[in-house]
């Protein structure tokens, strides 16, 4: 028999897992996202979550409280009678009211290679550090952040050049697949769970603004990871002065050059984009985009906006 599941998810990154879960046949008796935030310009206009928009092209009813402190929301969740719970990126803390409040309790798809990078930002924050590999991980939910027994796992290789934009969408089509299997394996009664190991515990903190600023004192190739872990969004930026004021610019994509310098970090040492970086090595920056303006590869925005060789970005 197929088994009655509760989605609980969000952004787009969820939306995989919830498709995935009505394709093998299984019962969505629920999907809980967060509630309709302003949007537009003017944030005059509530917008439903992509989750919230999903499910409802696929039939199933929606609820969006915004928490589970009220009693009333508890005692709903309950109510649904579910075996599961599956959570993918649903923006909140769940207590344990919501923990136990299936058959078979909850199960969260997680980014990373648990216990590396628990927390809000396991995607990003594996680029910028470097690592080699990540993953989507099924784990069973308990009271800690991200400290459950992990069921089941799917590693992928992250490349030199991937982006944190092209890394999402890699975990969340395997994320899909992979909850999907291991909801499969639950309701044969073989899905099995490892605790998690006691080292390499890492926590992977939500991206603040005020480290989005290039520090090109870094070495090259921990500026071309900062880069590329924060593209597209929130985008890593240094300031260039255009038209007598100092003016934001994003870069989208990096490259890491062969030429080596003497000149000081943040240097401009061609007519390419290439910068010094502190450690002596370099790094070309290949994709810009200006505020209110739209990406470019570097050569057109360099034809808008020229930058000269010996310009210190900073």
């Amino acid at each position: 028999m197929a088994l009655r599941i509760i989605f609980m998810g969000t952004p787009d990154f969820s939306v995989p897992t919830l498709a995935a879960l009505k394709q093998a046949g299984h019962e969505i008796v629920a999907v809980y996202s967060q509630p309709p935030r302003p949007a537009g310009r003017r944030g005059l206009e509530l917008v439903k979550s992509p989750v919230h928009q999903a499910a409802e092209l696929l039939g199933i009813p929606v609820r969006t409280p915004v928490n589970f402190r009220e009693e009333a929301d508890r005692e709903a969740f309950r109510a649904l009678d579910a075996d599961v719970a599956v959570v993918v990126a649903y923006g909140l803390l769940l207590p344990e009211a919501i923990l136990s409040g299936t058959r078979l309790g909850c199960y969260n798809g997680h980014a990373s290679l648990l216990p590396r990078w628990r927390g809000a930002a396991p995607i990003q924050r594996a680029i910028m550090a470097g690592d080699a590999e990540t993953g989507m991980m099924v784990m069973k939910m308990d009271k800690g952040l991200d400290t459950g027994p992990v069921a089941m796992t799917s590693r992928i290789a992250i490349t030199d050049t991937m982006t944190a934009g092209e890394l999402h969408d890699k975990l969340m089509q395997a994320g899909g697949k992979l909850m999907a299997e291991a909801m499969g394996k639950l309701e044969a009664g073989d899905l099995p769970l490892t605790p998690q190991a006691d080292d390499g515990v890492v926590y992977a903190a939500k991206i603040d603004k005020a480290e989005t600023r290039i520090d090109f004192s870094r070495s090259a190739r921990d500026v071309h990871n900062h880069i590329r872990g924060l593209s597209p969004f929130p985008g890593a930026w240094f300031e260039l002065p255009i038209a007598g004021k100092p003016e934001r610019v994003k870069v989208l994509a990096s490259a890491l050059a062969a030429e080596t310098t003497a000149k000081p970090a943040g240097t401009v040492v061609d007519d390419h984009l290439t910068v010094a970086c502190g450690d002596g090595g370099t790094v070309r920056l290949v994709r810009l985009q200006k505020a209110g303006g739209k990406p470019l590869d570097a050569g057109d925005f360099l034809r808008g906006t020229p930058v000269a060789a010996g310009q210190v970005l900073a």
